[in-house]
């Protein structure tokens, strides 16, 4: 059966199963479209299902510094691409009631403006969550003082009623932009109520720091719950997007970080979440030091929610103790602190106070973040579009297939043929293709020579000098030529036998 559907602006042609469709203006028509695919196709249906289930969930405590604020923005701009479970007021060994406090009701401006630009984003993808929705799971956490974790606190109490929760089971990032007080405060009503859940909940944890802002995560977290082996990355790399960005971001990031570029795509006729980004007052990024916490969920291919040390939009970390990771210091034999990672003791942190100019080793070890400052900026300047734009006037990233595995099995010598031929555009707009070799994230040192590099389809032969066990990385990088350019990708894992 063919079922052809007209919008306003041909966007795609696509088949699944026995129905061949086109798909136009996914933003408004994605619900009518789904339901009448599933009037016909029953299978169609479990797809989606699947789908559903394997959405990443979040869920943020932020102690409201100024580049909790701006991060805020961003982050709601992409709450469409991640569950999230709720939006926690917490405190930090910077600010917490009485001290340098935003107040305790700092989001809701940032919520009204998301409510008043929602009609438009949900044009663009319908998975936006209603305002009222988000609203209901932005609470207050604990915020008295610094590290307090004794009051059952609103913000606590969701994050033990999701832990909890066993109808879903799926893994739940949590993110601490300030101290992780508010989480360890649910954590122990969780083992003073319910001492025989805490393998299980442990089972859903993941834990994303933004440093350790406050002594809970060594005092409480690690002591009570690290028997549980939680996956928890501690990020310093977070400050390649701080407030010092200009002593040491190359000037090619850079110039998407100054105000020329910021006001054209972010500041100015954006709508009014947009505006409320506390940019400085030339319009220069000031600092979001919390955003590689959500950067490290989107979907962008990479895949680097499966392994740390795989790299992606929120950095590449290396395990340095049970299921902890932290950043690659770029010194040989380097001694990993065994207490806190925080602004007395991590790697970059410390480095960057020494104020060496062109620091080599600095920039080495931020690489793994600013890499990625152009697709990501590039990124946030279309959904900045996507507030005030209609669908057929906003650009969209591009889809990446590949007929190929993406988990593979080879041997020294063999040849592959990696496809990524049914990638797409949802715009209509010509693609351009880059694959290349991901040293740093697979086992294989060697050069890897990848011919036909800027097509969608290229051949690859393992090299002789490969050995069993060595793992390969090779990505494929598509990027659209809309206005801003979008990029996604998709790594391959190449397991030598």
């Amino acid at each position: 059966m063919e079922v052809i559907f007209k919008f306003r602006k041909l966007k795609l042609s696509h088949k699944i199963g026995n129905l061949r469709f086109l798909v136009l203006h996914p933003g408004i028509f994605v619900g009518v479209v789904f339901l009448f695919f599933l009037s016909f196709s029953p299978s169609l249906a479990q797809v989606d299902q699947s789908r559903s289930s394997e959405r990443v969930r979040v869920l943020v405590t932020t102690d409201g510094e100024i580049d909790d604020e701006c991060s805020l923005v961003r982050f709601l701009l992409y709450t469409n691409e991640f569950d999230v479970e709720g939006i926690i007021t917490s405190s930090s060994q910077y600010h917490w009631q009485g001290h340098k406090w935003a107040g305790d009701n700092w989001t809701q401006p940032y919520l009204d403006a998301y409510k008043e630009v929602y009609p438009n984003l949900i044009q663009h993808d319908a998975r936006y969550p209603s305002p009222n929705y988000l609203q209901s799971r932005t609470l207050l956490g604990n915020v008295a003082a610094e590290g307090e974790m004794e009051q059952i606190t609103p913000g606590s109490e969701l994050i033990v009623k999701v832990l909890l929760d066993e109808s879903d089971m799926r893994p739940i990032w949590l993110q601490a932009w300030g101290g992780t007080n508010t989480i360890a405060r649910a954590l122990k009503t969780i083992e003073e109520k319910h001492p025989e859940r805490m393998s299980s909940v442990a089972s859903k944890i993941r834990l994303y720091l933004i440093w350790e802002q406050d002594e809970t995560y060594q005092n409480y977290i690690k002591p009570h719950w690290g028997k549980y082996g939680i996956l928890t990355i501690i990020s310093d790399q977070f400050i390649a997007y701080f407030y010092n960005w200009k002593q040491f971001l190359p000037r090619q990031q850079q110039e998407y970080l100054v105000g020329t570029w910021m006001n054209e795509h972010i500041l100015t006729h954006h709508g009014p979440l947009c505006s409320l980004y506390k940019a400085h007052e030339n319009g220069d990024f000031r600092s979001e030091g919390d955003s590689p916490a959500f950067f490290h969920t989107i979907p962008t291919g990479l895949r680097s929610l499966e392994s740390p040390d795989y790299g992606g939009w929120g950095g590449r970390y290396v395990r340095v103790r049970s299921n902890t990771w932290m950043d690659p210091v770029p010194v040989q034999d380097y001694n990993y602190p065994e207490g806190r990672w925080w602004t007395k003791s991590a790697w970059g942190r410390n480095r960057m106070k020494l104020e060496i100019p062109n620091d080599s080793l600095l920039k080495t070890y931020m690489e793994p973040m600013y890499r990625w400052i152009a697709p990501i900026q590039n990124d946030f300047a279309a959904r900045a579009d996507w507030c005030v734009k209609p669908y057929s006037e906003a650009n969209h990233p591009p889809v990446v297939r590949l007929k190929s595995d993406i988990n593979i099995t080879a041997a020294a010598g063999q040849k592959l043929v990696l496809d990524g031929q049914e990638s797409f555009d949802p715009d209509g707009d010509e693609l351009s293709f880059k694959w290349y070799h991901d040293r740093e994230a697979g086992s294989y040192r060697g050069n890897i020579d990848v011919p036909d590099k800027i097509r969608s389809k290229t051949k690859l032969l393992i090299p002789i000098d490969a050995q069993a066990g060595n793992t390969i990385h090779m990505i494929f990088e598509v990027s659209d030529s809309g206005l801003p350019t979008l990029t996604r990708y998709q790594r391959v894992v190449i397991n030598l036998k």
